[in-house]
């Protein structure tokens, strides 16, 4: 291992899949499963410094769930789990988007656990970085499911930082869909900041995350939204992110940064309106890491979450993180393994992708034009951040125009 090698946990084990409600359902894991074959495929799970660990709870058991949960949601889980069909949708449970299946308490529990397992390897020095591809279920309430999500695995993650020394950690979540499970558990905690880009709850669920919720009364500021509009493409996303994330990020100054890097943005996901590309998300993947470690020693924690492009997105954009995570990017322009292609051809009856990225950058990187090169006041992305920027700059003590 050389001294850039970074030290990596990556949870996998075919287990996860579990969590799975059923065939025709969106969430379909199958998705973890080819990126988890992709990552072999191409080596990363042989990167130097990295390590695969096996999917585990904090304890050995489901305790820690009482950190965000409610003890009687727990329990109405448990109850759905041995019984779907005595499911209460009063809790969210054996609905059309968190229908009920046996073992999903388990299930939920241990992709859960697992967070909170890297969490703890990343405070304690054991790694620098950890990785949970199959988390990021950040809908979920204190006492509901929502939008696929049973267990919020980010907040009990951030939950257990917070209560073992962690003085600040910002979450930071590009997920298409508004990251509200996180930003409620902590809406009134200064020590958490949340930022969620996302496309606008005007058109899209959950229909939260607006400009002006910026947290509750002794955390204004904590809470960031960035809400933007439907077609949103790869210059603009990326413009939107740098005008936000990173100032904010280092005014805050976090003992830890979690990301959630959901996929769904891109233009071939089923259940949003975006239209980014692999290569943008990429980029924001190499943003993020890097931010890790200029204000926070290199703590990492990165998630999954959205993204129901099951083959030709998911496994390419969460190898691609993974990757970045090892301190071993992977060129876009690199083909897809001729193995892993042929798994896909014969299971699903389809070609998968025949290269690592979608043809958008140049050099590795898709262009953006910087904040600082001036607003478009007719520009819906511009009139988004600069309502953001408006939102919470001042409460960080950052410039509105120009910080």
């Amino acid at each position: 291992m050389t001294a850039a090698d970074p030290r990596v946990r990556v949870v996998w084990g075919e287990e996860l899949t579990a969590y799975d409600f059923g065939p025709q359902h969106p969430m379909n894991p199958i998705r973890l499963d080819l990126t988890a074959r992709l990552c072999r495929a191409l080596g990363v799970f042989d990167a130097p410094g990295l390590e695969v660990v096996a999917p585990s709870m904090p304890g050995g058991n489901d305790d820690f769930l009482s950190w965000v949960h409610r003890a009687d949601y727990i329990d109405a889980v448990r109850a759905a789990s041995a019984d779907p069909a005595s499911a209460d949708s009063s809790y969210g449970l054996g609905t059309e988007d968190d229908p009920a299946f046996v073992g999903m308490h388990e299930s939920s529990a241990l992709i859960a656990g697992s967070t909170v397992r890297i969490a703890q390897d990343v405070w304690r020095g054991e790694v620098d970085h950890g990785v949970n591809f199959c988390g990021g279920l950040h809908h979920a309430m204190a006492a509901s499911a929502s939008g696929f999500c049973i267990y919020n695995d980010a907040a009990l993650g951030i939950q257990w930082l917070l209560d073992n020394g962690a003085e600040r950690v910002a979450y930071v979540d590009i997920d298409v869909h508004h990251g509200d499970g996180v930003e409620r558990a902590f809406w009134n905690d200064p020590r958490v900041l949340t930022i969620s880009l996302h496309e606008t709850g005007r058109v899209l669920f959950p229909g939260t995350g607006f400009p002006g919720d910026i947290g509750g009364p002794d955390a204004r500021g904590s809470a960031v939204n960035v809400a933007l509009a439907p077609g949103t493409r790869d210059a603009s996303w990326l413009r939107a992110l740098h005008a936000v994330v990173p100032s904010l990020v280092r005014a805050f100054d976090p003992d830890v940064l979690v990301t959630q890097q959901g996929c769904d943005s891109h233009y071939a996901d089923p259940l949003a309106h975006m239209a980014l590309s692999l290569d943008a998300q990429r980029t924001a993947y190499t943003t993020l890491h890097d931010l890790a470690h200029e204000v926070a020693d290199g703590k990492w924690i990165a998630l999954g979450g959205g993204g129901y492009e099951l083959i030709d997105v998911v496994p390419r954009a969460w190898t691609h993180l993974t990757a970045i995570a090892a301190h071993r990017p992977i060129d876009l322009e690199t083909e897809v393994p001729a193995v892993w292609r042929e798994h896909v051809r014969r299971t699903f009856d389809r070609p998968g992708p025949p290269r690592m990225g979608d043809g958008q950058a140049e050099n590795g990187q898709v262009w953006w034009r910087s904040w600082e090169s001036g607003v478009d006041p007719a520009d819906a992305v511009d009139q988004s951040v600069l309502a953001t920027r408006e939102a919470v700059f001042p409460l960080h003590g950052l410039d509105v125009w120009f910080d």
